[in-house]
């Protein structure tokens, strides 16, 4: 009989929904921003320009809540987009002054909690959490799942 409180994929989804809402609050408050423009900042504070797509391939957040972030985001002018120099179909996306200044500030904040959270573990439990979930999505692209 399946244990939700044991199966491994129940229990990664709910924690997942809690650090995410928890972290939330961080910035949602603070910022107005909701968690799928905060996983778009994000991604672009990492490496941009980038388009839509290639947003949601690194967030593996579904291309309609993207596009609905980005909109927003570029609405507030946060975002600019910009023609691909060699197809004129895609638009790529970047800060702009304000979004560079949006991110420098909301970044260190996640950072922050983020340090926090993890507080309750030793160093060493922190390095073995972070190789096994490495070790597991290694095993989901063996599987053909991603």
């Amino acid at each position: 009989m399946l244990q939700l409180d044991s199966f491994l994929p129940y229990r990664l989804n709910v924690l997942a929904k809690r650090v995410s809402k928890a972290l939330a609050r961080q910035y949602e408050d603070r910022f107005g921003i909701s968690i799928p423009e905060w996983r778009v900042l994000a991604i672009l504070g990492r490496e941009q320009p980038l388009s839509s797509n290639d947003i949601v391939d690194r967030s593996q957040m579904d291309k309609a809540k993207v596009s609905r972030a980005v909109t927003a985001l570029v609405e507030r002018g946060i975002l600019a987009r910009a023609t691909h120099p060699q197809d004129q179909r895609l638009l790529r996306l970047s800060f702009t002054a304000e979004g560079r200044a949006l991110y420098d500030r909301v970044a260190p904040l996640a950072l922050d909690w983020e340090r926090d959270f993890l507080a309750g573990l030793t160093a060493e439990e922190r390095a073995a959490l972070l190789g096994l979930v490495d070790r597991l999505e290694k095993r989901l692209g063996e599987m053909g799942e991603g």
